[in-house]
């Protein structure tokens, strides 16, 4: 491993010539659920930090801290065994202070993560009573196409280093790894107002990348920041994020299938909490590609009453609010099928406020975007459109599929009647009620037990 004159690398008690570390020593006591923030190993722990620029292979029975924001580039690997634990060393919590440890893939360069149901990979707090944004999490940035008009430095780091933060290009087959079976627990970072390295911020990463079974634990900012690029992604569980459960925008393109979201009833950001958020980019512009996920098998859980989705004096902000369990704007587009959405002010908002004539409402108007087989609840209106005029209208969300339902609530689950959303003791509590109604709906909530044994509510 080379070392760089500006960002000085380490890596303690570890080989780096051949990249790969003795694999002699065996990890002790493995647990199944909950394995809360890993298994204590029987090797020397290990610091890393600065930049890596060879292969690094992390075992399980060392815990690893990560002291600073640390690069991996100039097309290294990072192997990380099933088990294994690593710590963000804990920053400042200022905005635009130190972030704490962080892990930033550059592209060109891989993580291969594949943890076990049983043994499941976990990123957390350095701290013996860790926090939300603690240290910063996980960036991956790879080649595949952004809408942006040229590569970019991703937000929230402030390294001005193309080499090390920059995200996109054209390569939509880009493979930047394996995330699987991984937690990543209280992370977040605000370098400044609406610029933040979230639980897992991925930008530009392409679809030759598996992401599966991956859960974001009390973020300080979004749990999953999807920036362009076409990955998919599968069996995602966001809890306790302070700000979007998942947002996507600049021209993201892939598939997000099987994904729970549970939010924070503690605290919510000032810019309102949303379950999904979705731009084509800040401007609503129509730069290309445009935006559009594509959501399927979803469930979305807020709070439980309308007062508490009204209240403005959560932590830490006093201000926060929750907002929509979707919040689909700024001229960006979607596939929605299967999905159910409850415990906000409005279940699903299309926003019209800014961007091109051809926005999100007039296009879903037209029938280019898809909303199937939905559920949706609302404390205030359950499908809704959104102006700056007329502020929130009721929609009827009918385009090209008759089978959504939607329905005013003054309690969350109050129609859903999924089995008891807002008790995390049981996964089966996400489970659709045999009686209902999002059922008749052809929504599918969490089913049989992919969210069990690897993850934490």
């Amino acid at each position: 491993m080379n070392k760089k004159p500006l960002l000085v690398a380490a890596l303690s008690v570890m080989t780096v010539a051949g990249a790969i570390l003795a694999t002699s020593c065996k990890k002790e006591n493995q647990a199944n659920r909950p394995v809360l923030a890993g298994t204590p190993g029987t090797c020397p722990d290990s610091t890393i930090s600065g930049v890596i620029t060879s292969d690094i292979y992390l075992q399980s029975c060392r815990i690893y801290t990560l002291s600073g924001l640390v690069y991996v580039t100039n097309g290294a690997k990072i192997t990380i065994e099933k088990g294994t634990r690593i710590l963000g060393a804990v920053g400042d919590h200022q905005v635009g202070g130190t972030p704490g440890g962080g892990l930033v893939i550059t592209r060109g360069s891989k993580i291969i993560a594949e943890g076990t149901a049983a043994e499941p990979i976990v990123f957390t707090s350095a701290s013996a009573t860790p926090q939300s944004g603690d240290w910063a999490g996980v960036v991956i940035l790879g080649k595949a196409k952004t809408n942006w008009q040229t590569s970019k430095i991703v937000e929230g780091i402030s390294d001005p280093s193309a080499t090390y933060a920059t995200a996109g290009d054209t390569i939509n087959t880009d493979n930047s790894g394996i995330l699987k079976y991984v937690r990543i627990e209280y992370p977040g970072y605000q370098l400044s107002a609406n610029n933040e390295i979230n639980g897992l911020t991925l930008a530009g990463v392409g679809n030759g990348t598996v992401l599966d079974y991956i859960e974001v634990y009390k973020s300080n900012d979004d749990s999953f920041e999807f920036f362009g690029g076409c990955v998919n992604a599968s069996h995602l569980i966001s809890v306790d994020a302070l700000d979007d459960m998942f947002d996507t925008d600049n021209g993201y393109t892939g598939a997000i299938t099987y994904a729970l979201g549970l939010a924070d009833g503690n605290r919510a950001d000032f810019s309102q909490a949303n379950g999904f958020e979705s731009d084509n980019d800040a401007d609503g512009s129509n730069n290309t590609p445009v935006t559009r996920p594509k959501y399927n098998y979803v469930t979305i859980v807020g709070v439980e009453d309308k007062t508490k989705a009204s209240t403005q004096n959560q932590a830490p902000s006093g201000t926060g609010i929750y907002g929509r369990a979707a919040h689909l704007r700024r001229n960006t587009e979607f596939e929605i099928t299967n999905s159910v959405f409850i415990g906000y002010r409005w279940g699903t908002s299309l926003d019209n406020q800014k961007g091109s004539p051809l926005n999100t409402v007039t296009k879903y108007q037209a029938g280019v975007d898809v909303f199937c087989n939905n559920y949706a609840e609302g404390f205030n209106i359950p499908f809704a459109y959104e102006t700056n005029f007329s502020g929130f209208n009721a929609l009827a969300m009918t385009v090209g599929c008759t089978s959504n339902q939607g329905f005013l609530v003054a309690s969350g689950n109050e129609s859903s009647l999924l089995e008891s959303p807002f008790d995390r003791s049981f996964v089966y509590n996400f489970y659709l009620g045999a009686f209902s109604p999002a059922a008749d709906a052809g929504a599918f909530a969490t089913n049989s037990t992919w969210a069990n044994t690897w993850s934490r509510f």
